[in-house]
């Protein structure tokens, strides 16, 4: 992993609202589920998240890509990105808690180190990266619950389905690091959205009909949440932290947005969550830490 730089407050502060928005997300999109379909949730997310960031590319005046190439690219990273892992994540969250969803989530960094160890030379798996793949797996087995590895009924389809998220979302990271580097980041990111728009608008139609224009209160504020401040919105946080934490900071956002999630799925829906799952995420945690090498370079610099 990329080395840390240190933080100052205010990139802690950012850090720390960002993982604050996308932990709330899990409980906008399971509020919004409860009146509209997967697939119009879905496209909801990613149709009004794109107009927001290329109001923002226009009123920058950022460069806009004109080859074929280039979009083509983006329609893959929309698939990968958005399309994939939102509606399987999203479909996964009627059947299990907000805050086990989270937890899977975390995973994605996992399932990145593997697949961009078997794209890009440069990424081996160096030992601190292979122990920490092991336990973050071992964190995933018992959050799940052995048992349920043992029996086939929706629950474990849903937490398999949130996991094949997170590996949609590590070919993602490997897919855009091959084809997107030379973009603006917030272009990147409109043009991921617009591909995921062509996919998911389209599909929802086919799937589930047109969209319900009378909805909740409740359902109309989750959707702009999920949509407008916890996509659009945190991409274009994510970037200013990136710049100014470093991407291996950016570790530490995903296990912080767990401990959202959980949180406010217990206050807001009564969820609970097991014993297991937690320590699952334990395991997990302590798993990314290894991975980027943080607890080394502690155990490192102890007397």
């Amino acid at each position: 992993m990329n080395a840390q730089i240190s933080l100052s407050s205010r990139a802690w502060f950012e850090l720390a609202l960002l993982s604050a928005i996308w932990g709330a997300s899990f409980l906008s999109i399971r509020v919004a589920l409860d009146e509209i379909p997967v697939m119009t949730a879905v496209a909801h997310r990613v149709f009004w998240a794109a107009l927001i960031l290329w109001l923002y590319v226009l009123l920058r005046r950022l460069p806009v890509p004109g080859t074929a190439r280039i979009w083509g690219a983006c329609l893959v990273m929309g698939l990968l990105n958005n399309a994939i892992p939102f509606t399987l994540m999203a479909w996964g969250q009627l059947y299990i808690e907000t805050g086990l969803t989270s937890i899977f989530n975390a995973a994605t960094a996992i399932f990145g180190v593997l697949v961009a160890a078997i794209v890009f030379t440069d990424e081996r798996l160096t030992p601190n990266r292979i122990i920490g793949v092991l336990i973050g797996f071992a964190g995933v087995t018992v959050a799940i619950g052995i048992e349920n590895l043992t029996q086939f009924d929706i629950r474990s389809m849903a937490q398999l389905a949130v996991l094949l998220g997170t590996v949609s979302y590590a070919l993602a990271g490997s897919w855009a690091r091959a084809t997107m580097s030379g973009l603006a980041p917030q272009v990147a990111a409109a043009g991921m959205l617009t591909g995921s728009t062509l996919i998911m608008v389209p599909l929802a139609f086919f799937i589930d009909g047109a969209p319900q224009l009378a909805l909740q209160t409740d359902t109309i504020l989750a959707v702009g949440y999920y949509a407008i401040i916890a996509t659009a919105g945190a991409y274009l946080l994510y970037y200013r932290v990136l710049a100014m934490a470093g991407s291996g900071n950016l570790m530490l956002c995903t296990l912080l947005i767990v401990p959202v999630a959980i949180t406010l799925g217990v206050l807001v829906r009564g969820e609970t969550l097991s014993p297991q799952a937690l320590a699952g995420f334990a395991l997990l945690a302590l798993g990314l830490l290894i991975l980027d090498g943080r607890i080394l370079r502690l155990l490192r610099k102890s007397p």
